[in-house]
């Protein structure tokens, strides 16, 4: 166990530039603090004492602003990066060396049973603000951009960005064609056309009535 916290403690001054000593790391690293509360929360929630391992992990989110089921299951050298926000869901597996930053949601969609979280291979990052949602795997060595909304699995070695995400780069390539910003889906311009087209249908409708 205390190799593991060791192990906590360390990739905190591999992955952050800011952090000076150990004693500020254990003290000031709200990060840090979720994941040490999450290993005892995930404890007892394998002892099948749920309530408890809530507790603990609501406690962690009040003084952290980051909320981590009981019921995760995250690997070695798991880092958070200022973390405010971070949410991760009941079924997800998180691998080793594995990096998110603030704001990041790894949830569901939708009240589904079973497995419906992500599962996040080795050495993945997710930058800040990013939502991977359902029971899909990120794989290793992937990242997720800033702000991407990530609804389907995603190879290893790639890059995904976008709303829905894409993949862009894939083993060091880039994948074509590339993801261009003003090529992606508008839902309100959607509406508006299909509704630009009902208007039509009923301005023709209203016509062949009147020459009726």
């Amino acid at each position: 166990m205390w190799k593991f916290l060791k192990e906590d403690i360390d990739v905190v001054f591999e992955q952050d530039p800011a952090a000076r000593s150990y004693l500020e790391v254990i003290l000031t690293y709200s990060g840090l603090h979720a994941i040490w509360a999450h290993r005892l929360a995930h404890f007892f929630f394998k002892k099948k004492l749920f309530f408890i391992a809530r507790a603990i992990s609501q406690i962690s989110r009040f003084f952290t602003g980051i909320e981590i089921h009981p019921g995760a299951v995250i690997g070695r050298r798991f880092f958070i990066d200022h973390g405010m926000g971070v949410v991760i869901g009941e079924t997800c597996i998180i691998g080793d060396n594995v990096t998110l930053y603030q704001g990041v949601t790894l949830g569901g969609t939708g009240k589904e049973r079973g497995k419906r979280h992500p599962t996040l291979e080795d050495n993945v990052l997710v930058a800040t603000g990013a939502k991977v949602l359902g029971s899909i795997v990120v794989g290793e060595n992937s990242k997720v951009g800033a702000g991407s909304v990530v609804l389907k699995s995603v190879p290893a070695n790639a890059t995904v960005v976008g709303i829905p995400g894409k993949v862009v780069i894939q083993d060091g390539v880039k994948v074509k064609p590339d993801l261009n910003h003003q090529d992606m889906p508008d839902p309100m311009m959607d509406k508006c056309e299909s509704m630009e087209m009902k208007i039509a249908e009923l301005k023709q409708e209203i016509e062949r009535l009147k020459n009726a």
